[in-house]
């Protein structure tokens, strides 16, 4: 019991390490390539307050895929559009990237402490912020709206293009329907275990942790 109380504990503190920088990164960039929005809009912070979106939060804390209030921005600001708008896109997930990189030693290093309680909470603290971060920043690539791979791909398209606004009028419904289906599959699934063969963001985890977190667990495993 109170494990598990620890173990939830611990993965709503690791979002934290998540999501907020994820978006400080989006308002940082956006305000260094000309757009002041985000700070009138008070998002150019580390406040955990004034990124929190209640929904994002619980989803990701259920399924392991969420998301934070978006931080707005007006790309008419930038200094150089294209480039603005792809760096501005890009700059969570690679912040999510770095951190997923920082942590990941330390949690090597906290195995090797002893057992209790404290020591059970920071291990899994540790994991869920290198996991939570790989996850949500291989999730913010799809090219679906409103994630940042949507953004990636209007940075790089003309309005006109065909795919860009099938993504841009449809994608939405199409992340509300994974998320509904992983969060579906997870319950069906500890009955049925086929269901858990049939969870597609299950995959996208998957590749997350295992594919893009190779590199980081490959390297700190020589090191460490």
């Amino acid at each position: 019991m109170i494990e598990t109380i620890l173990y939830y504990v611990a993965s709503v503190l690791a979002l934290l390490f998540v999501l907020v920088p994820h978006e400080f990164a989006h308002a940082a960039v956006a305000y260094a390539n000309g757009d002041p929005t985000p700070k009138i809009n008070g998002r150019l912070t580390l406040n955990p307050v004034k990124h929190f979106d209640p929904v994002g939060f619980v989803m990701c804390a259920l399924v392991g895929f969420g998301w934070a209030r978006p931080v707005p921005i007006n790309p008419a600001n930038f200094k150089k559009y294209k480039v603005g708008l792809f760096t501005t896109a890009v700059a969570g997930v690679v912040t999510n990237y770095i951190l997923a990189f920082a942590f990941y030693p330390l949690y090597l290093l906290s195995l090797r402490l002893g057992s209790n309680y404290g020591t059970y909470f920071l291990k899994y603290f540790l994991l869920l912020v290198f996991s939570y971060n790989l996850s949500i920043a291989v999730f913010n690539l799809l090219p679906l709206f409103p994630l940042d791979g949507f953004r990636v791909v209007e940075s790089l398209t003309k309005p006109w293009n065909k795919v860009r606004q099938f993504l841009g009028r449809y994608g939405q419904y199409i992340l509300m329907a994974l998320v509904l289906e992983s969060f579906i599959c997870g319950i069906a699934g500890r009955y049925w275990e086929i269901f858990y063969k049939l969870d597609i963001l299950r995959y996208v985890m998957y590749f997350a942790t295992n594919i893009i977190g190779w590199p980081i667990r490959a390297l700190w495993g020589l090191i460490l």
